[in-house]
């Protein structure tokens, strides 16, 4: 699966989501597009997920329009210390991630 973190997640959690490839806002150059235009950006470029930490995106996005699948991080911050215990359920959630879900990993 092609994935992309978001800018509000640390970057050193790349690595740790093995078996996807896995880019980031910044390596594509995307920083700083809202999340209508970073999510048509990403679908037009192959992604299959987004990751962020950003709750509210299911408030400003519909799903059923979406082009590809986001994953919300629910973590108490954007630090790695923060998301690296996410990271199991996150690899159980990108296993089975339907097209245009938005899915919440606790």
């Amino acid at each position: 699966m092609k994935v992309l973190l978001d800018e509000n997640v640390a970057f050193r959690l790349r690595p740790l989501i093995v078996g996807h490839d896995v880019y980031t806002v910044a390596y594509m150059s995307w920083n700083g597009l809202r999340n209508g235009q970073l999510l048509a950006r990403a679908g037009a470029a192959g992604f299959d997920a987004l990751v962020t930490t950003d709750g509210n995106i299911e408030r400003q996005q519909n799903p059923s329009t979406l082009p590809l699948a986001v994953v919300v991080l629910d973590a108490p911050g954007n630090d790695l210390s923060d998301l690296a215990p996410l990271v199991p359920a996150l690899l159980t959630v990108l296993a089975a991630l339907a097209p245009r879900a938005i899915r919440h990993v606790p």
